[in-house]
């Protein structure tokens, strides 16, 4: 992929994003094709979670945010506390990351995630796309995503993520009411994310998402009731939903240590259940704990991490899974940056999986997926341990064919930990 400007009309299309697919009113200009997105495939349908398996991806982590959110524990740049930031130096520091990994293969999904992608100006982020199509290559109908807060958004900067090869963006909305907003600590009006949605769509990108946030003890049945609503009536392709969680260290974990209220799990379960009932009816597919999404729309990049596909990772703290080895990147900038100067990859450990801890890893993996798991050695000898003989016969898992299926999402964590008490390696 060079630097020159993509643009959408030269753009080949992306299977399963035709106009004729579920919302045939939501025009997506022409895009590559990808293959396992064809309009008859749902995104919940096992024939794409098997296929998700065999591509290959790349997460790029960039990490600044103009401030930390209150919830937010994740390896990130806070701006607000740093007076030299620099943008250039990290992507800088990216390119040469990306030169100096070991062939791969070419990539079916590219995902920047954060932090904050969107506060790096489009000819960056462009920088960065450059360099991993120079040392993998991008498959024909490659997914290129970018996670936006709606505030970075201007139809200049969606121009230009398009001429990067951008063919996805995923919008941080969160919630549609103002004060729910205002105790997430998000800085955009509850207004801007629709407007942002109609830009990008207009844009030409092949499938525009945005995330929602619920279970905030400030709340109410009705709040949630109307962000969903206003979520459901945008033309947007996809819709991922995430429970509010109180994570050690956090501005939210101190508040709830000094006596703040936490976030209900039954609530939690009636808010999730609600937004279910409510995107199925709306011709949505949850194919993932957290992810829904109309025919042809299933982010490509959840897919594959999610079926234990195997994926690259840039940038500090960034994780990645190749060849059976789990690696994980500095959390520490100074650090990521000190061993990116001495020519060495930013490693902060790596963990290498017997066969087994591999089946067992796909297996804790590929049950938030709708479609289950493969019945695998593995899938057997966990069906005939007494969890999952007590999870069979409760109806909490099923058999389905030749696959594994948990059939009520929110119990899908109970599930997963149960294996680690199954031998990854002997019956």
């Amino acid at each position: 992929m060079s630097s020159s400007p993509r643009s959408v009309g030269s753009q080949p299309r992306i299977e399963g994003h035709e106009p004729w697919v579920q919302g045939a009113n939501r025009s997506v200009g022409s895009q590559p094709r990808i293959e396992g997105h064809e309009p008859w495939v749902r995104a919940n349908d096992a024939l794409l979670a098997d296929r998700a398996k065999g591509w290959k991806s790349a997460y790029v982590h960039v990490p600044f945010c103009v401030r930390r959110c209150p919830y937010c524990d994740f390896a990130i740049v806070d701006e607000s506390l740093v007076s030299d930031v620099d943008h250039v130096r990290y992507v800088d520091a990216l390119v040469a990351e990306i030169a100096m990994e070991a062939p791969f293969g070419t990539l079916d999904a590219v995902n920047f995630g954060g932090g904050t992608p969107s506060l790096l100006a489009p000819t960056q982020l462009a920088r960065i796309v450059d360099a991993i199509d120079r040392t993998f290559g991008l498959a024909p109908g490659c997914e290129i995503s970018l996670e936006v807060n709606p505030e970075d958004w201007s139809n200049a900067f969606a121009d230009g993520l398009v001429g990067a090869g951008f063919t996805r963006v995923s919008i941080g909305a969160q919630s549609f009411d103002d004060t729910i907003l205002g105790v997430l600590g998000r800085q955009h009006p509850s207004t801007l994310p629709g407007e942002v949605v109609t830009s990008a769509k207009a844009a030409g990108f092949a499938s525009v998402s945005i995330d929602l946030i619920y279970g905030h003890p400030s709340e109410t049945t009705t709040s949630w009731e109307e962000t969903v609503a206003a979520a459901l009536e945008l033309p947007v392709d996809h819709i991922s939903t995430y429970a509010l969680t109180v994570e050690p260290g956090t501005v939210l974990s101190r508040e709830v240590r000094t006596g703040s209220p936490a976030p209900d799990d039954d609530i939690q379960a009636d808010r999730y259940a609600h937004f279910c009932d409510a995107s199925q009816s709306a011709g949505f597919d949850r194919y993932e704990v957290s992810n829904h999404a109309t025919p042809g729309h299933a982010c490509r990049y959840n897919l594959s991490t999610w079926a234990h596909g195997e994926y690259l990772g840039f940038g500090m703290g960034a994780h990645d899974h190749r060849w059976g080895t789990r690696s994980r990147n500095h959390r520490r900038l100074d650090r990521y940056y000190a061993d990116i100067s001495s020519g060495m990859r930013p490693r902060l450990g790596s963990e290498t999986l017997s066969a087994g801890e591999q089946e067992r890893d796909e297996f804790m993996l590929g049950v938030r997926l709708a479609a289950g798991v493969p019945m695998s050695a593995f899938a057997e000898r966990y069906l005939s341990s007494d969890e999952g003989d007590r999870f069979l016969a409760a109806g909490i898992i099923r058999v389905e064919g030749d696959r594994l299926v948990v059939n009520d999402p929110m119990l899908t964590d109970a599930v997963a930990r149960e294996a680690l008490s199954v031998s990854a390696d002997d019956c």
